[in-house]
């Protein structure tokens, strides 16, 4: 597994300003990004602003938002549920930081964790990248909240 991103707060600023490399926008940067915006930016509105953040990031470095490439909602959603269900289900005095660590050493941390809902047929489909789609393996297991 690559490294974690050392300082979340950085991390999602950086992707805010569409300053972070391409290079750093790792699975885990996705994920600590993801979970600092939902714990520390409540002036965001992720369900509404996260699809144009990651649009507009991919577009600063050279990623085309395609059928086939860039911008996933049902990722993007599914994410978004999962890490809120994260965040609910750490202690009051977490950190984020510690949900971080904690979630990295989690199977929810895997890329493919997705596939254990969603059959890669479906998941990697043109339909589930323009829109959000239901899983068609399991129901999700996990019970987010809004934050």
């Amino acid at each position: 597994m690559p490294a974690a991103p050392a300082d979340l707060r950085a991390l999602a600023e950086a992707l805010l300003a569409r300053t972070l490399p391409k290079a750093e926008w790792t699975h885990e940067a996705h994920l600590g990004a993801t979970l600092y915006l939902l714990a520390a930016r409540p002036d965001l509105d992720l369900d509404r602003d996260m699809p144009g953040i990651i649009r507009s990031y991919n577009e600063a470095v050279g990623t085309a938002n395609t059928d086939a490439g860039g911008y996933h909602e049902t990722l993007t959603r599914f994410y978004l549920l999962l890490l809120r269900a994260v965040l609910a289900d750490a202690p009051p005095e977490s950190s984020v930081d510690t949900v971080f660590k904690d979630l990295l050493a989690s199977p929810a941390a895997d890329r493919a964790f997705p596939l254990r809902y969603y059959s890669r047929e479906l998941l990697f489909s043109v339909a589930a990248r323009r829109a959000f789609v239901a899983p068609d393996l399991q129901a999700f297991d996990f019970t987010p909240a809004r934050r």
